[in-house]
């Protein structure tokens, strides 16, 4: 699974809990997009999580 490049945010993991309290693994993904970005005046392509890519922390290139 990929990281966030900017913020560093990748899976959590924890317990799916059923309604009878028996509890089994479980994964979260974040939500980390393949994007072309700006960096030191030339593009580059980078995993980048779609609340840094919302709010402008990066630049699309």
């Amino acid at each position: 699974m990929a990281k966030c490049a900017i913020c560093e945010k990748g899976a959590h993991f924890g317990n799916n809990v059923s309604h009878s309290h028996r509890k089994s693994p479980k994964m979260w993904k974040s939500n980390v997009k393949s994007v072309r970005v700006k960096t030191e005046g030339r593009s580059q392509k980078m995993y980048v999580c779609t609340s840094c890519l919302k709010s402008g922390r990066v630049e699309r290139a």
